[in-house]
């Protein structure tokens, strides 16, 4: 890894030069990079940390003044709820599991002694743009490593004091190890960004990681594709049916956990026939966890009768903006379902039509005793993760098995979801024969036996 001051295109050319020698590294000399990786981070902790706590205070004050959300806030401490422990953790997983490079999952005999094979490769040189998140540093290295991929990472003003020591400590640790020096990069000019998302020619993917803002500008402006997600606008459906004790913990949790995360509970949608028992009862655990309730007209009526005055005093008027919100804090926007007449799933399709209207394709889920309505809220719901009676939280590399992740993409294309090492390979075709041309098949010639083969 090198912390360069290169001009972008100079950067982005020896990123695609190691490129192809980190492509031809074994398995073995991959892992032992990312050991040396977690043995140097691990050693150099209280460094991080304090550098880290720079980062923050400095952030608290441009918070305040308002130039700085509170949402990256949260997202730049790396102290907060074992972070620093995660980060080492990801590195330890993706380690361990299997190497992606060249997995054979197809085998086609063309014709005598001619065999088609498709197996995984890396996609080539990755350009990652992040805000905040320190940690990023670590786990797109370690899946760059191991994915034998070259990464070029350009973090936010507001962790430079952690960009600079992981970057370094990094630096030093792959010194002694296989990997090509410039394979993995650390961009420190400021305005280095728009000019590495012209560059295509060396740059095969940008991976932006960050505010709204920061997604739509490198969607705009980039010349590759870009993988990620704008918004994290997750909706929680509570069905007529749903469990009172599971409604409560499954939407606490995904609200409270951590509220500045993009896959956070933004609305919660009930079914009009629980108003009255679930609903108050989540409502009033929310409220206890200061929760900010916007509440339509049905919900708020019955929140008022059914919960103490104290807390029912507490609830606000939902806007039609709020429903297309990401509000990364402790606010939750609520609306009921109300079925049409006597169509048994026409609460359930209510409540699609909704999450398709106003979210933003990433994580979806319903709490309900149903595997018939939960399939069919699975099947409608056109996002990358639907989940049945469970948190919004779990989708995460991490809690995947994926080791960690470079992202959540709510792409249509190539990766979806959490996006691990199996999102940053992609395909290639070889072809084995015995001096064959095109020629000899077709009319009059030879024919082709395209017969399946057993994978290796």
């Amino acid at each position: 890894m090198s912390l360069t001051n290169a001009s972008p295109e100079q950067a982005a050319r020896a990123a695609k030069v190691s490129s192809r020698k980190l492509a031809a590294l074994p398995t073995a000399a991959r892992n032992a990079a990312l050991d040396a990786v977690h043995d140097a981070l691990a050693g150099a902790r209280a460094d991080i940390l304090a550098a880290n706590s720079r980062d923050v205070e400095f952030a608290k004050q441009s918070a305040a003044s308002g130039e700085l959300s509170l949402s990256i806030l949260k997202r730049l401490d790396l102290s907060r709820k074992g972070k620093f422990d995660d980060m080492l953790q990801g590195i330890r997983d993706v380690r361990a599991l299997e190497d992606p490079v060249g997995r054979v999952d197809l085998r086609t005999e063309l014709d005598d002694g001619l065999i088609l094979q498709r197996q995984t490769c890396p996609i080539g040189v990755l350009l990652i743009i992040f805000e905040a998140r320190p940690e990023v540093i670590a786990n797109i290295a370690s899946l760059a490593i191991k994915s034998a991929n070259a990464a070029i990472l350009k973090g936010g003003k507001e962790s430079t004091e952690s960009f600079k020591i992981i970057s370094t400590i990094i630096s030093k640790a792959l010194a002694n190890t296989d990997v090509p020096n410039d394979s993995i990069q650390l961009v420190t000019t400021r305005d280095a960004v728009d000019p590495l998302l012209e560059l295509s020619e060396y740059i095969d993917l940008v991976i932006p990681r960050g505010s709204n803002e920061l997604v739509r500008h490198c969607q705009r402006k980039a010349h590759m594709p870009v993988l990620g997600h704008a918004d994290g606008l997750c909706s929680i459906y509570i069905h007529a049916d749903a469990d009172e004790d599971m409604a409560v913990n499954v939407v606490v949790d995904s609200k409270t956990d951590y509220p500045a995360a993009c896959n956070a509970v933004e609305t919660l949608l009930v079914h009009e026939n629980v108003l009255k028992t679930v609903l108050p009862k989540v409502a009033s655990a929310l409220i206890s966890k200061g929760v900010a309730l916007r509440c339509d007209q049905a919900s708020r009526a019955a929140l008022s009768k059914h919960l103490p005055q104290d807390r029912a005093l507490l609830l606000h008027d939902v806007s039609d903006a709020d429903f297309s919100t990401e509000f990364l804090d402790l606010v939750l926007a609520i609306r009921t379902i109300t079925p049409d007449g006597n169509k048994p799933t026409s609460a359930v399709d209510a409540a699609i039509e909704h999450i398709n209207t106003h979210g933003s394709h990433h994580t979806d889920a319903i709490i309900t005793a149903s595997k018939e309505v939960a399939d069919r809220f699975c099947n409608g719901v056109d996002s990358a993760c639907k989940f049945w009676n469970c948190s919004t939280r779990f989708c995460d590399g991490m809690r995947f098995g994926f080791g960690t992740e470079v992202g959540i993409s709510t792409n249509k294309v190539h990766a979806r979801g959490p996006v691990g090492l199996e999102g940053l390979m992609i395909h290639e075709y070889r072809l084995s024969g015995m001096g064959q041309g095109a020629a000899m098949y077709g009319s009059g010639g030879r024919q082709y036996k395209h017969k399946k083969l057993p994978l290796l």
